[in-house]
């Protein structure tokens, strides 16, 4: 809740709630909205008492309208979210979020929280230091399909108004299990830290943030964001030894140990 005791949002939508992130993420943001509206193309049996679950597969344009029916913020989860062949992505993650896009201007949803993708970038070599304003490289037809979700919020901004944070979210997972995601890595507690910096920032307007932690080593600088004050607090320092002692690079030739994107910039669809 805000400093008055009322919640920023009446209903926040959440797509992709049967995912991972969305599942971790489900729980930890009831306090800043009245009621939580989660969808999937699975169902959801286990809804608290102010969760609305509707089943729900973005590609079908009338019912995303009908989801975001009375809903003033959106968390947009839903979508693929590893490399396949490009008739599942297009459907997915570009289709799909047309319509997210199309049914929060006919709606009048004011703002969406798009997790987006560090991998819109993952063709920069590992010796960059890169920020939200640098070109796109994706490194892979799900990179292509973030890159696209981030224009087409660009253009709903400019046209409409509907205000989106873009979260290029880096590995997030309990712990870094290799040497990139030392560099990478994002945790549970600053994914959230992040989702409601966005989520209670007075201004949004169009932004794009990278979704990392406060890692000793990173690639990616947030500081011409800092109007959505994303202090992340957690650091893979301390799964350095850990992660030597079982997972060391060998193969320096090897794209993958090259650039950013690490094994997508050599994985195909499959």
């Amino acid at each position: 809740m805000n400093k008055n005791g009322q919640h920023y949002y009446s209903r926040l939508l959440i797509t992709g709630a049967a995912g991972k992130l969305g599942r971790i993420m489900r729980p930890r943001i009831k306090h800043y909205c009245k009621n939580i509206r989660i969808s999937d193309i699975i169902n959801i049996d286990d809804t608290n008492c102010n969760e609305e679950f509707i089943n729900v597969d973005l590609k079908n344009s009338n019912d995303v309208d009908n989801l975001l029916e009375g809903v003033d913020c959106v968390l947009h989860f839903g979508g693929i979210s590893i490399e396949r062949p490009f008739d599942e992505i297009l459907q997915a993650n570009i289709v799909g979020i047309y319509n997210l896009y199309e049914a929060a201007r006919k709606n009048g949803t004011r703002r969406i929280i798009f997790a987006s993708s560090n991998h819109v970038t993952g063709f920069y070599k590992r010796d960059n230091i890169i920020t939200p304003e640098d070109p796109f490289r994706p490194d892979s037809l799900y990179g292509v399909s973030k890159a696209y979700g981030e224009n087409l919020a660009r253009l709903y901004y400019d046209k409409y108004g509907i205000e989106t944070a873009c979260l290029r979210i880096g590995s997030c997972c309990e712990n870094p299990i290799d040497e990139r995601m030392l560099h990478t890595w994002l945790s549970y507690d600053d994914l959230e830290r992040l989702i409601v910096a966005c989520l209670t920032s007075d201004v949004v307007n169009f932004t794009v943030i990278y979704g990392v932690s406060n890692n000793d080593i990173v690639w990616w600088n947030n500081e011409s964001v800092n109007h959505i004050n994303f202090q992340p607090k957690e650091s893979s320092s301390v799964f350095i030894n850990m992660v030597n002692s079982y997972n060391k690079i060998t193969d320096i030739n090897n794209l993958a140990n090259i650039y950013q994107g690490g094994n997508f910039v050599i994985n195909k669809p499959i």
